[in-house]
């Protein structure tokens, strides 16, 4: 998600624009749901963890086993791709940033930390509720690494001018390690909002709000 998702806004943005980017983090999600899924579930994503935990899906203990590998894997593929970029004369991560989420003055659409707030909490919580419903008993599981997928391409679209798009607070984390003080101070915002849209979600499903029906 890091290196071929933020790597496609820093070093490809300029060629594919905004719908590029936004295929390239679902793409990737898809990618990997069909080559991890069977080992792991393709948790990814501490928030989607969280919200699994909150469904009766994981346990506590397993979920912070996956939380810790998400945010190492998210901090070395920010590594590699800061490795890579710098690779051209003119890129500086000062100058040109790793990908990192934000917002306010001087960030993509400059929209308000309320705003920004919103929309991460839920784009999270529709993005977890697709989630544990493509990956719920009765689903046909052998789509729901495209429905996550390009879920996650919608919300992109919708909302990389608000905040670059997180729902995902190791994919924010790592870029932000290196990205410098602004990314850092404002890194709390993208992991509290996708933490409480995937509680939310969690607890719809626990509570059998999103039950299918039973049978007549």
């Amino acid at each position: 998600m890091v290196l071929f998702g933020c790597g496609s806004a820093v070093i490809a943005g300029a060629d594919i624009g905004l719908t590029g980017i936004s295929f390239a983090f679902g793409l990737a999600l898809i990618g990997m749901a069909y080559g991890i899924g069977p080992v792991s579930g393709c948790h990814i994503n501490p928030a989607v963890s969280l919200g699994a935990v909150v469904a009766g899906r994981m346990q506590m203990g397993e979920a912070i086993t996956y939380m810790i590998a998400q945010v190492a894997g998210a901090i070395a593929a920010a590594v590699v791709l800061m490795l890579i970029a710098t690779g051209k004369a003119d890129y500086t991560v000062a100058e040109n940033g790793l990908g990192q989420n934000g917002w306010g003055a001087g960030y993509l659409g400059e929209y308000t930390m309320v705003a920004a707030f919103i929309f991460e909490a839920v784009a999270t919580f529709l993005f977890v509720v697709v989630i544990l419903g493509a990956t719920g008993a009765g689903a046909p599981g052998a789509f729901a690494g495209l429905a996550t997928g390009l879920t996650l391409v919608v919300i992109h679209l919708v909302g990389i001018n608000v905040t670059g798009v997180s729902v995902n607070p190791a994919r924010s984390i790592g870029p932000a390690l290196f990205a410098g003080s602004t990314a850092i101070s404002q890194l709390w915002l993208f992991i509290v909002a996708p933490v409480i849209g995937a509680v939310v979600a969690g607890a719809v499903f626990k509570s059998g709000l999103l039950d299918a029906p039973a049978a007549e």
